[in-house]
């Protein structure tokens, strides 16, 4: 059983946030919310992601897993307008999720979700944390575009850098400690990442808040953040470009 109502922006938001990686999801349903794992299919970033009841308008539910077309709740969210409420309820006999906005019903088919793996999520200790304003992440995106294909972020102790560099062009964003949340780094560490799964992470973000940011040398990237009034959390996770000697 599942029935549950919420606000369209905040089911938006979870969308971008989800389907920058993957198309098709597969939810596990509880009581207390929903959560998933997914691994894009290049294998190159994975996504964890659990949000609590308290981010629904209402909430009920059973032990279930529920698999969606992310591209088919695009179109429920077509259909609502600022500040309505979606409503959503899972028709088991049917194998589908009914959802209502407004006075429109739409009636959703469930994707097969048993060949979808429940990744297991790696372990990490790295070395350095910082925490900054989204928004700062998305203009060194911008000044980035079309220069080259990978993006190199540093921590050093008093600076956070994103460095692209190009064959003829460069861009770089760095911010001194006084412009961060906070950085936590004993000495210089860096990692080069591909830069439009970067930018498409990043970009999916909600720009007022703060992300938190686990870097090492040539390690995957963690990016934590807070959804849904800090009823949800997500957690990114990008495999790093290592160049050949």
């Amino acid at each position: 059983m599942f029935k549950a109502q919420i606000k369209a922006e905040t089911l938006k938001g979870l969308v971008n946030v989800i389907s920058t990686l993957i198309d098709e999801v597969k939810f596990t349903v509880d009581s207390e919310g929903m959560s998933l794992k997914a691994v894009d299919p290049a294998h190159v970033a994975m996504i964890e992601l659990r949000m609590d009841a308290g981010a629904f308008e209402s909430y009920e539910a059973d032990n279930v897993e529920i698999g969606l077309d992310l591209d088919k709740v695009k179109e429920v969210l077509k259909l609502s307008g600022a500040g309505e409420i979606i409503a959503m309820e899972l028709d088991e006999e049917r194998g589908r999720l009914v959802f209502k906005v407004g006075n429109i019903t739409r009636r959703m088919n469930l994707v097969d979700t048993s060949s979808m793996s429940d990744p297991k999520v790696p372990q990490l200790e790295l070395a350095a944390n910082i925490e900054v304003p989204v928004s700062e992440l998305q203009r060194g995106i911008k000044a980035s575009e079309k220069i080259s294909d990978h993006i190199t972020l540093i921590a050093d102790t008093d600076y956070f850098e994103l460095l692209c560099e190009g064959d003829t062009d460069s861009a770089d964003l760095r911010l001194e400690k006084d412009s961060l949340v906070s950085i936590n780094v004993e000495s210089q560490v860096s990692s080069m990442f591909p830069l439009d799964y970067f930018s498409n992470l990043i970009k999916a973000m909600p720009s007022d808040i703060v992300v938190k940011i686990e870097l090492d040398n040539d390690y995957p990237a963690k990016f934590n953040f807070n959804v849904a009034g800090d009823k949800g959390r997500v957690m990114y996770l990008l495999a790093p470009r290592i160049e050949n000697e």
